[in-house]
């Protein structure tokens, strides 16, 4: 039934009306009636018939008027009006299916009606009423076919609308429960997280200028802990910013990515804030990662400043990492390994290695780190290695656009100086 329905679609009017033509010649073939062969005017009303039906395949209302044309001519001068009588209830069938307004199908109906009647003018009444009954054939029946297809296809495109409707609903209440989770999430790191930051922020930095005549060890600390703090409070600001209003910040660089140029300045204050920490950090770069895009550049720093961190917290702040950034064919090969035979500082978990267990807390830092790797195409390895723990990960080379899902990346960069103002609010 489909190819069925298919062919009463109004794009293949042409089609249907050349098969209507095709079955009207083999009519006057092979099926003209007692086997006599059709006259030179019948072929004439037919070839009519049969070309008014092709060229006038778009425009329903002057093909039935031309089919009428030639029906009442067939029956003043033929016998057989066969073909005739079919073209012109085609036409009203066209006409039913396609007409924008109700009354045109009905005056189509009646012009129909009133042609084929002409046909028992001077008949006896029993032949007259005969006459009406046969309208139902050819009057009615194409009238009611057209009907049918015709509501057949109001109903489809109902339907559609309604999915149409029914999807952009769902993607509608979609939207607004994610901006309801954003939002809730954002008043989660503005009234608690951000805040206490800028507590532990604000109190370094009066203990900076209370506390006079310390070790110059303690007062470096004092101030990377202070830079630290009002650079993850910049962070903050800006993710409250990206979570309230996505469409917003979306055009801002430093909320989605890192320019190339800066990546290996990036990684160098990542590795000189873990040297700060205690860790012996040896670093072997490549120097073409400034030429990475900006999605794997910030890749490549937010994994290096997790591992390294990850280092800082579980081997201890005496431990050796070795950090290795290389591209080779478009492919960015990173690594993170250290000895994990430090001395872990009071209070951090222990397990000697880069990703021995997870911190008191509840980390979620590799499963971050995993997360980032794969979205980009990778896969995250991390395992023993010798006395300590290695990760490490292969990003692919980037692909058309058009090839890959799009990239959500962390926003935000790390690092401040250490002489940082005092932190804004978030």
């Amino acid at each position: 039934m489909r190819w069925l329905g298919r062919l009463f679609n109004t794009r293949d009017t042409l089609v249907r009306l050349m098969l209507l033509d095709l079955a009207g010649v083999g009519y006057l073939v092979f099926c003209t009636q007692a086997g006599r062969t059709p006259t030179v005017t019948q072929w004439i009303l037919a070839v009519g018939a049969f070309a008014a039906a092709l060229l006038l395949h778009r425009r329903p209302v002057a093909n039935m008027v031309v089919q009428a044309a030639l029906l009442a001519a067939a029956i003043a001068l033929l016998d057989d009006i066969m073909i005739n009588q079919v073209g012109a209830s085609w036409a009203l069938i066209e006409i039913t299916i396609g007409a924008y307004r109700a009354r045109t199908i009905w005056l189509a109906a009646g012009l129909l009606a009133v042609v084929d009647l002409t046909n028992t003018i001077g008949d006896p009444a029993d032949r007259v009423a005969a006459g009406v009954v046969g309208l139902a054939l050819e009057v009615g029946i194409p009238l009611l076919l057209g009907l049918v297809i015709r509501a057949n296809w109001n109903l489809a495109r109902q339907a559609q609308e309604r999915a149409v409707a029914e999807q952009r609903q769902h993607e509608s209440e979609s939207r607004a429960a994610r901006a309801d989770e954003r939002s809730a999430i954002a008043r989660e790191l503005h009234d608690v997280v951000a805040h206490h930051v800028a507590s532990m922020v604000l109190r370094v930095g009066v203990a900076r200028h209370v506390l006079t005549d310390l070790d110059p060890r303690v007062d470096e600390v004092f101030d990377d802990v202070h830079g630290t703090g009002t650079a993850a409070l910049g962070e903050l600001r800006r993710l409250v910013a990206v979570l309230r209003d996505p469409d917003g910040v979306r055009g801002d660089a430093a909320l989605t990515a890192i320019e190339p140029s800066a990546l290996p300045a990036a990684i160098g204050a990542a590795i000189d804030r873990a040297r700060q920490a205690g860790i012996t950090v040896e670093a072997d770069l490549d120097p073409a990662i400034g030429s990475l895009d900006a999605v794997r550049g910030m890749a490549v720093l937010r994994l290096t400043q997790e591992a390294l961190t990850n280092v800082a917290k579980h081997a201890g702040t005496s431990a050796v990492a070795h950090l290795v950034v290389a591209v080779r064919d478009g492919v960015v090969h990173w690594e993170v390994a250290d000895t994990g035979r430090g001395g872990a500082p009071a209070g951090a978990p222990t397990g000697g290695g880069l990703l021995a267990g997870v911190p008191t807390g509840g980390g979620h830092g590799v499963t971050g780190m995993r997360e980032r790797v794969e979205v980009l195409g990778g896969r995250l390895e991390a395992g023993p290695s010798g006395t300590g723990w290695r990760v490490r990960t292969a990003l692919p080379a980037v692909v058309a656009a058009s090839d890959r899902a799009p990239v959500r990346s962390v926003p935000g960069e790390r690092g401040a100086p250490a002489d940082s103002p005092a932190p804004e609010p978030v």
